[in-house]
């Protein structure tokens, strides 16, 4: 039997999907044995052929189209409505359907350059407003406590599905039972009906293993996530125990690495994650379990949705503008949208691409908690009237190669968005003393943890770093970075005689990729009290030899430890350079 050309255009996406996620699936089945041989440095690699296999497996896809169907059926909008039609059938019984749907919208947009978005040609919204039916499958184990709360560690702990031993599991079932009873609220944790329940599958990124569940009674709960690590040579052991919405959110933070953990069924794991973390976005909490494309497509119907509310309007951002980006938000969405400027300002020597390529460098690369995940879009499409007038005259103004106005219509041909912070040099304005030398602490933190993941961000100014709703400090402008190892640290030479110490001109020469750390005062901070201040938080960051130790240590391949936690709720902090929150 021939079939038509859309049937065969749908089945060959539908092929190249299956392919997708075949291999998906086994880079992330991977991660228990990644874990168990400590394996860090392949478990970063296999991070990032993750992502890469995205558009890998979407150009092979196109590549199959192009040969399979003639140019009039492949460019022709209706055999995509018929297309559409039968692929809505195909996948209408699967589990990861939205997956799916989300792999044509890729092939048709690369297609149609990102045009022609309609939902009869495309998935602009789902086939279905919810799953064809449940998938009837269990994800969770669970363990009526009946009062023994070291039990339930021991039952949490010894029957996850680890390969390698824990070190010490008395040790641990003991600490982990004594925070339960010391931090759980007395209405659960004298329930009857009190319930530990954990997801079967393991939580792995970097060098960390989490069990990821709840714990509910008497009509309440609270999350609860359990991190493991793994000492090569030493086994495992429990690291500590979160049971605050706001510690779990942030594990499972927008800037952080993407999740290795098997899913069944996504929409339903997803749906799990989001009553643990009420306040996440669904498209975070997709993006955060690997489908990141996913989160990109839950993203832009959540704003499509926000829009359509017509709450408020697209504004420039607040803060000072940046010399290569033009930045709006939409206030209620939570969101800025950072479109690359035609010109730079003068001392700002890169293009167009190199700026993209900075962004695709910090999505491929582990971002440690402390840089900003971003979603790009292309030909992106609002009423006119959804802007405040001066937001659009701006960017006509600096980007009228990106941003241009047909009747009504404004058309973004290529913009990021990221999610939205305080820029910290507008935080630091408004916050107390207090405030003032926690947010500082945590701003050099967030430069020692980057350079950890061998990152250096270049525009280390305070208006390129944001405060999140949980007070932690975030790296955003990227035109900039790069890895740590390309940079040379330098000490500042001493002067010959006086005269070149007075000269407003160096006395010393200055490479290309040439850093003076003594520098970094003057340049970072105007203000002297804050100067001070942060040196004496950081000294370190104004020594030369301190970023060099820090190279050293990434040259000589160590995958040094950042724990989303606090180093005070670790049960153990290990001695050496690990980096904590």
């Amino acid at each position: 039997m021939k079939h038509s050309p859309a049937y065969r255009l749908a089945a060959t996406i539908l092929h190249g999907f299956d392919e997708y996620r075949t291999r998906f699936k086994e880079i992330t089945a991977d991660a228990s044995r990644r874990f168990r041989d400590a394996a860090w440095r392949e478990a970063q690699q296999a991070s990032a052929e993750r992502i890469n296999l995205y558009e890998e497996k979407v150009g092979e896809t196109l590549g199959r189209l192009k040969r399979a169907l003639d140019e009039d059926d492949l460019t022709h909008c209706e055999c995509w409505r018929e297309a559409r039609n039968h692929y809505a059938e195909l996948i209408s019984e699967r589990l990861d359907y939205e997956l799916a749907e989300t792999y044509f919208n890729s092939l048709f947009c690369s297609i149609f350059h990102h045009r022609h978005i309609r939902n009869d040609w495309m998935f602009v919204y789902s086939s279905r407003d919810a799953a064809a039916h449940h998938s009837g499958l269990e994800p969770c184990r669970r363990l009526r406590v009946r009062g023994d709360w070291n039990e339930a560690i021991r039952w949490a702990l010894a029957e996850a599905p680890f390969e390698t031993p824990f070190e010490d599991l008395e040790r641990d079932v003991r600490l982990g039972g004594e925070f339960l009873r010391d931090h759980l609220p007395r209405t659960i944790l004298d329930a009857p009906d009190a319930e530990v329940e954990l997801l079967k599958s393991v939580f792995y990124r970097n060098k960390g293993a989490y069990l990821v569940g709840r714990i509910h009674g008497d009509g309440a709960q609270v999350p609860l996530v359990l991190p493991i690590l793994h000492e090569q040579g030493e086994g495992l052991h429990l690291d500590t125990v979160l049971i605050e919405s706001d510690e779990v959110s942030i594990i499972f933070s927008f800037t952080r690495a993407y999740f290795q953990v098997e899913v069944q069924v996504p929409g339903e794991f997803v749906d799990y994650l989001q009553q643990l973390m009420p306040d996440k976005p669904e498209g975070e909490l997709y993006s955060a379990i690997g489908f990141f494309k996913h989160g990109k497509t839950e993203f832009f119907r959540a704003l499509n949705r926000q829009v359509a509310k017509r709450e408020d309007q697209f504004i420039i951002a607040p803060g000072v503008r940046g010399m290569v980006m033009a930045v709006f938000v939409l206030p209620s969405f939570r969101t800025v949208f950072k479109i690359i400027k035609d010109r730079f300002d003068p001392s700002k020597e890169m293009t167009h691409d190199t700026v993209r390529e900075k962004y695709r460098l910090v999505k491929r690369h582990d971002r440690v908690g402390r840089m900003a995940d971003t979603q790009e879009f292309s030909n992106f499409i609002a009423r006119k009237d959804h802007f405040a007038p001066e937001c659009l005259e701006h960017l006509l103004e600096v980007a009228p190669s990106t941003v241009q106005l047909r009747g009504d219509k404004v058309i973004i041909k290529h913009c990021y968005t990221e999610r939205m912070m305080t820029p910290l040099n507008l935080y630091l304005e408004r916050c107390g003393e207090e405030e003032t030398q926690a947010v500082l602490k945590d701003y050099g933190n967030a430069i020692k943890q980057m350079a950890a993941a061998n990152i250096f961000p270049g525009d280390m100014l305070l208006k390129n770093f944001g405060v999140t709703r949980h007070g932690r400090v975030i790296f955003y402008d990227y035109d900039e970075v790069c890895y740590l190892t390309e940079c040379n640290f330098r000490h500042i030479p001493e002067p010959m005689y006086p005269e070149q110490e007075l000269s407003g001109e160096p006395w010393y020469s200055v490479g290309p990729n040439d850093i003076f750390p003594e520098e970094f005062g003057p340049f970072l901070f105007a203000d002297l009290k804050l100067r001070k201040l942060f040196y004496q938080l950081h000294p370190e960051l104004f020594d030369a030899d301190y970023w060099k130790s820090v190279q050293q240590a990434i040259r000589d391949g160590r995958v040094i430890d950042v724990y989303p936690y606090r180093n005070k709720q670790r049960f153990s902090a290990s001695e050496g350079n690990g980096l904590v929150y």
